[in-house]
């Protein structure tokens, strides 16, 4: 079977076994036995079909090469949105893979909705699901307990619907584009490009055809202006121009510390912009670490062992608006970071105590 932008789904005694884009690439193999998956290859991961005993999800199927696992399920007819244990050991573009390959497994077996039942309902987790399902809920309604449920380690479900829309991956150099009702995304050197707004965004390339017809080019913004652009594409998602390298930062406050003052009323802003239950903690976070100027290429902000970084064109064009949108643009920057900081040191200690319990 053939989709919509030329990917072949190709399958073998009722089962999907094969996923293959339009220039040649596999994005994914499935192997069954008797009926149940075997194996599950995506580009950088192997789930392995049989069932584990895992300290922190119970049953659950083995992720290879990395040191992880994902909950168990019924892959024939997936009617659950699984948990990885450590979503940020997989290689990335992994774990979206395997997501999307659920999603093509579920809409082929007529499961018209699935629920999260895990202890990880991150913003990051959301945003990741809706590359390969659609649902009615807001972010903010599904992050509403995270931290409640990462203490308690709970797996029921969550009453919030996801319906399978997976995405076409079609491979292009260093990285691949996702196509469903046109161009939505493009990751290129692990960078994802989404969207009209934030740091690396698709916009309408200014070209001649009138709006609506023009090419989509994929660009990293910092405020108001454009950083610079990585790729042109056809509505289809051809590859018109690119992809280029992003260039070298070359701001003058490279290298600069904020003032503890500055951390402290940036600490309170970032308390505000995460979800409600891990305002103090992030409040604590941000207090805690010294923040730095950076060139950090594509990404705003990066969470470091020794500290927190700040991409320094964030600066350079923020700053001749006023120091207040600067503070909103840097809160803005890093709640989505610390989020995850807190979110990862939740699950590492719920791992490492589950692991000596008795």
């Amino acid at each position: 079977m053939q989709l919509r932008y030329g990917t072949v789904v190709e399958v073998a005694d009722g089962r999907v076994i094969r996923l293959t884009d339009r220039v040649g690439h596999v994005h994914a193999e499935l192997r069954w036995a008797a009926g149940t998956l075997d194996q599950l290859i995506v580009t950088g991961a192997l789930v392995r079909g049989a069932v584990i005993d895992h300290p922190l999800l119970g049953e659950a199927h083995a992720i290879a090469p990395v040191d992880t696992a994902i909950s168990a399920l019924d892959w024939a007819r997936p009617t659950r949105i699984p948990t990885i244990a450590e979503p940020g050991r997989l290689p990335p573009g992994s774990g979206g893979a395997i997501m999307n390959v659920l999603a093509h497994l579920a809409r082929r077996s007529d499961v018209g909705v699935l629920r999260y039942a895990g202890p990880y309902p991150t913003p990051a987790l959301f945003r990741s699901l809706l590359r390969s399902f659609h649902t009615r809920a807001t972010e903010a309604e599904f992050t509403a307990d995270v931290y409640g449920r990462a203490m308690r380690l709970t797996r029921d479900e969550i009453a919030i619907d996801f319906v399978p829309d997976p995405c076409e991956r079609v491979a292009i150099p260093d990285g691949w584009i996702e196509l469903r009702r046109g161009l939505e995304r493009v990751v290129h050197h692990g960078v994802t490009y989404e969207g009209d707004t934030g740091v690396a965004r698709i916009v309408e390339s200014d070209l001649d055809p009138p709006p609506g017809e023009r090419p989509r080019a994929a660009e990293i913004w910092f405020g108001d202006s454009r950083y610079c652009r990585i790729a042109t594409f056809d509505l289809d998602g051809h590859v018109l121009a690119g992809p280029f390298p992003i260039p070298t930062c070359q701001s003058p406050v490279l290298g600069r510390a904020f003032p503890d003052a500055l951390r402290d009323a940036i600490a309170d802003l970032v308390a505000e912009a995460v979800p409600p239950p891990l305002a103090a903690d992030a409040r604590d976070l941000i207090v805690a670490r010294p923040i730095t100027w950076a060139d950090l290429g594509a990404r705003s902000a990066r969470a470091r062992a020794g500290g927190i970084e700040l991409h320094a064109a964030l600066w350079d064009r923020v700053a001749p608006h006023g120091l207040a949108r600067v503070a909103l643009a840097i809160a803005e920057a890093l709640a989505p970071v610390v989020t995850n900081a807190i979110v990862g040191a939740i699950a590492h200690r719920s791992s490492t105590s589950s692991k000596f319990a008795p």
